[in-house]
């Protein structure tokens, strides 16, 4: 005990060093400073450990790599895409694609985007239908399966999934599964077992060098991909777990949204898929053709966008933002979650006071309710503007859906949230075809119906603990 005084003080001084060192060395926006120095000045020790799991800022250091014979193909298309939109050269299967040559042209820049345009698009908005479609796609497999997915669960859905990779790594089909090693915490050796020894292979992503102490815990892959043979692609919100189907007694009905694509752009999701279970194993994927196979008789244009912690750019944000800029009708907005950082929230004010159509759809069941006091909080200044906001009453809206125009959208895993943004590792198809567009415009609609409106006057009238709540998580949510 008489050491205790002395413990003490050397933490209360690394507090505060570590408090100049947010301030003078770590390049954050205000607000996460101004969060993070509350936090250490409050609740000085414990908020010390608190930096140490969830404050650290991940190493800018290219953390994904692969071999130049891999890169040289990809680097080459960009390069030349460029050129072509910079040269007004650049060949559309629709002319509705060239007032977004733009949008594309910052995808390229910032994240080696390479825009195809012959993919056919599938869009599922209900669970059941989507992982019919997905096992049955898996059971055709003949060359390999490449699964990433945030939270695989070992339940009933998560058991139909380990028996199909099962019986295809037993027919000699080249089966890989990565998680994410915090999504997916409760998943177990039994489970992993079963796939390896039928000749799968498993990994975790950042996983914890201790067990249950990850310093990593922070930095999440929240993508979800699924890559058949080369040729079909799936990419949404859906994870692996039974309340995806609509089995879960506290959420109900899980409505989200999720593609399946066959084209040009599953090539790109495999280079996506190689890059993070190349950093996972160390059985590394090496460049091979067979990987590549992708070919489609569609003709919806398709970028792949990744973004991350590892990022100096917020590509997917920044798409949003470009998204909602060139909009002259409508933008329709579903999102589990909605904390926009301060860019994201103007460009959607100015969206809104320009007369723009701007319609923001959240869900009335939280998973995090910290969370949903601080989306309520963001909600008010939409509303206020006089943007349009629906409450999600059907069960639980899990949707990361970006519509504007009926021309462009987007879909994939990141959520309108500052995590999303700048913490987790995700990934989003932006979709260039009026048809696809409209298609996800329709289902908006349907989704009306099953939700009520939240005007400004409902609001307005919130409790003054509702009001306190929502004060509380707006202040914290630059560290959510």
């Amino acid at each position: 005990m008489i050491f205790f005084p002395y413990v003490l003080s050397v933490i209360l001084i690394l507090n505060v060093l570590l408090a100049l060192a947010i301030i003078f060395l770590e390049r954050r926006d205000a607000s996460s400073t101004w969060a993070w120095l509350m936090v250490l000045l409050f609740i000085p020790i414990a908020g010390f450990f608190l930096y140490l799991v969830f404050g650290r800022k991940l190493s800018k250091k290219e953390i994904f790599t692969w071999d130049k014979k891999s890169r040289l193909g990809l680097l080459t298309a960009v390069q030349d895409q460029l050129r072509s939109i910079k040269d007004h050269t650049l060949k559309v299967y629709h002319e509705d694609i060239v007032p977004y040559e733009d949008l594309i042209y910052m995808q390229l820049k910032n994240n080696d985007a390479l825009l195809t345009q012959n993919n056919e698009v599938e869009i599922f908005t209900d669970g059941q239908k989507k992982f019919h479609a997905l096992l049955e796609d898996l059971e055709q497999a003949q060359e390999h399966i490449h699964l990433l997915y945030y939270i695989v669960r070992d339940d009933r859905l998560g058991q139909r999934l380990a028996d199909v990779l099962v019986r295809k790594a037993e027919q000699n089909v080249e089966v890989k599964l990565l998680y994410d090693d915090m999504g997916s915490r409760k998943l177990g050796r039994k489970y992993i077992r079963k796939i390896e020894e039928a000749g799968g292979m498993v990994e975790s992503f950042f996983p914890p060098l201790i067990p249950k102490l990850n310093m990593k815990i922070n930095y999440r892959n929240h993508r979800k991909l699924a890559i058949i043979d080369g040729k079909i692609g799936y990419i949404g919100g859906f994870n692996i777990g039974d309340e995806y189907l609509g089995y879960s007694k506290r959420f109900g009905y899980w409505r989200d949204t999720h593609v399946r694509l066959v084209g040009g752009a599953v090539n790109n999701m495999q280079t996506r898929f190689i890059l993070d279970w190349n950093h996972a194993s160390r059985d590394d994927i090496f460049y091979d053709e067979r990987y590549f196979q992708a070919d489609g008789e569609g003709d919806v244009g398709v970028q792949i966008v990744s973004s991350g912690p590892d990022s100096d750019w917020e590509q997917i944000k920044n798409g949003y933002i470009k998204m909602i800029m060139s909009a002259k009708e409508y933008v329709y907005i579903q999102t589990p979650y909605f904390i926009p950082d301060d860019s994201l929230l103007d460009a959607m004010r100015i969206a809104v006071l320009s007369g723009v159509d701007v319609r923001i759809m959240i869900p009335n069941k939280p998973d995090h309710p910290f969370v949903y006091w601080a989306t309520y909080s963001n909600i008010g200044e939409l509303l206020k503007a006089g943007a349009t906001v629906y409450i999600y009453q059907k069960g639980f809206l899990h949707a990361k859906t970006l519509v504007v125009d009926g021309n462009i959208a987007s879909v994939g895993t990141a959520n309108i949230d500052v995590r999303s943004f700048r913490l987790n590792f995700e990934v989003n198809a932006f979709l260039y075809h009026p048809k696809i567009a409209h298609v996800l415009s329709d289902r908006f609609h349907e989704d009306i119906t099953d939700s009520t409106e939240l005007t400004f006057t409902l609001y307005k009238n919130r409790s003054t603990w509702v009001k306190f709540k929502e004060a509380i998580a707006r202040l914290l949510s630059p560290i959510l």
